[in-house]
């Protein structure tokens, strides 16, 4: 049996949370062999971040050939990427015949910037077109269309901004931040919109939340499911994520990566 892959592109967490390391256990869970190549070196934990290195722009590239070289990947996702240099470096390997998912990371939970004002202009720019799926949540998504975002028609006018300025197939605005309930909103070029509604857990337990999302829909995305199907998986999974999270560390917890099942 040939297993499908994956790749993540992204920053690192020592405590397993977020970035690559949660990507891979999302992948493991989905049955999709995931590989990763490292931006970012993070060091992070539970209350935030305590100091950043990024990989050198030779090394990013080098990791990448090493990838592309071997193991082609059937679905990629970005997650970190701290600068536009290293956006320039990424892009030459981003395919549109390979769906791309864009988890647009620019503020951890704990509220810590991660990434500068001209990588988050390049990503708009040179990337997001790119892109088969962007993931933003709903703060993400407000800077994206540089206003707030209170209600669901705001919502509809900023996807359908993100869709027909910035060059996206698809767009899904978590809408997590609006409502006693947790809708995702689903926007596909030429469909009807779709939203998914989960309820909210009252737990501080939801670091890495955005990395899992995205790499759980990388993975089906991978398998060759549509952008629907994907997503479906993807908030199904979350939810039972943080709804089981595993109670570690002393701030804004993991999520638990092994507890959804079919």
């Amino acid at each position: 049996m040939k297993l499908a892959t994956a790749l993540t592109i992204a920053g690192t967490d020592p405590t397993g949370g977020a970035g690559i390391m949660a990507d891979l256990k999302s992948f493991t869970a989905r049955g999709v062999y995931g590989m990763a190549v490292v931006t970012s070196v993070v060091a992070q934990n539970t209350m935030g971040v305590r100091a950043i290195e990024n990989i050198s722009l030779d090394m990013l590239e080098a990791q990448l050939k090493a990838v592309y070289d071997d193991i082609p990947p059937m679905a990629v996702k970005t997650g970190m990427l701290a600068t536009a240099d290293m956006m320039r470096v990424i892009k030459p390997f981003l395919s549109k015949a390979t769906p791309y998912v864009m988890d647009p990371v620019m503020v951890a939970t704990s509220g810590d910037a991660l990434i500068d004002e001209e990588a988050r202009h390049h990503l708009i720019s040179e990337l997001m077109p790119l892109a088969t799926l962007v993931t933003p949540n709903l703060p993400e998504a407000e800077f994206l269309v540089g206003r707030k975002l209170t209600t669901e028609a705001d919502i509809d006018k900023a996807a359908h901004e993100i869709l027909t300025e910035m060059g996206p197939k698809a767009v899904i605005i978590k809408g997590g931040h609006i409502g006693a309930d947790a809708t995702d909103y689903l926007y596909v070029k030429g469909e009807e919109r779709r939203t998914w509604t989960s309820p909210k857990f009252d737990t501080p337990h939801t670091h890495g939340t955005g990395c899992t999302f995205s790499a759980v829909i990388a993975a089906e995305l991978a398998k060759g499911k549509s952008i629907a199907e994907a997503v479906a998986v993807g908030k199904a999974f979350i939810t039972t994520a943080i709804k089981e999270n595993p109670g570690l560390g002393k701030g804004h917890g993991p999520v638990n990566h092994m507890a959804y099942h079919e």
